[in-house]
């Protein structure tokens, strides 16, 4: 394929599973490496260039450092796309964000804080323009290939913008509140197909929230189901800090 499209991966504060998920394509890894060409990438590569078509970037933005080099990242593509939830988020690192940062210097490094400047932990699109996103903690490899196939195809992606709650009823999964669990995915974005509840697993809002959700209904909700006001708000929190406390994004 001539002129394949240069791609460079990225990674800022996160555990870089969304990464290792981009590592473990099998059948799809050599379709994948017939489209493009990967020039700059961490975790599988040495090589360093000075432009790129698409960046990949996985992990939020919690450090000066992190602000300077997404600055860069962004100079030198064309396209910009955020990998799971701290990209798109700020994701878990997010959950700094509601205690005083001070404390979390000292909790984190102690007496060698003054040593490690941190920030609030900030999703890219915060600092940068960010053109597309896929979604979740980690990343779903179907989600990714679907976005990937239309990039490289020079089509728009499809961006969801329904519940979870929509993927489970289309796929008939019984809802998992009726096996005496509680679910965000009243209040989540789709994307997934439901992954966790399709397991028998809850939706744990990795993907973040549907426009305009209610979230003074979905935490009824989990309060009737058990929890107390003050887990409800935890567990919405989880993920989405940045959106529920007014993080600009």
């Amino acid at each position: 394929m001539a002129n394949k499209p240069r791609v460079a991966i990225f990674d800022f504060t996160g555990c870089e599973g969304c990464e290792l998920n981009k590592l473990n394509f099998e059948n799809e890894l050599l379709d994948i490496l017939a489209h493009v060409d990967i020039v700059e990438w961490r975790e599988a590569m040495d090589d360093r260039v000075d432009e790129y078509d698409i960046a990949f970037v996985e992990g939020s933005l919690s450090t000066p450092d992190c602000i300077e080099r997404i600055h860069e990242v962004r100079r030198k593509c064309k396209v910009l796309v955020s990998l799971g939830s701290c990209a798109t988020l700020g994701g878990i690192n997010a959950m700094k964000n509601i205690q005083p940062i001070e404390e979390v210097r000292e909790e984190g490094y102690g007496e060698d804080k003054y040593l490690f400047p941190t920030l609030p932990a900030l999703p890219l699109s915060a600092v940068v323009k960010v053109d597309y996103e896929v979604r979740g903690c980690p990343m779903t490899q179907i989600e990714f290939l679907k976005l990937f196939t239309a990039l490289v195809r020079g089509q728009e992606p499809v961006k969801p913008d329904y519940a979870v709650c929509v993927e489970c009823k289309l796929k008939e999964n019984e809802c998992v509140y009726e096996k005496g669990m509680i679910c965000l995915g009243p209040v989540t974005v789709a994307g997934c197909d439901a992954h966790c509840p399709s397991f028998g697993q809850y939706c744990t809002g990795c993907r973040g929230l549907v426009t305009d959700a209610n979230i003074a209904g979905m935490e009824e909700i989990l309060v009737k189901h058990g929890l107390s006001v003050d887990e409800a708000r935890k567990r919405l929190q989880l993920y989405n800090v940045n959106q529920l406390e007014g993080v600009q994004r």
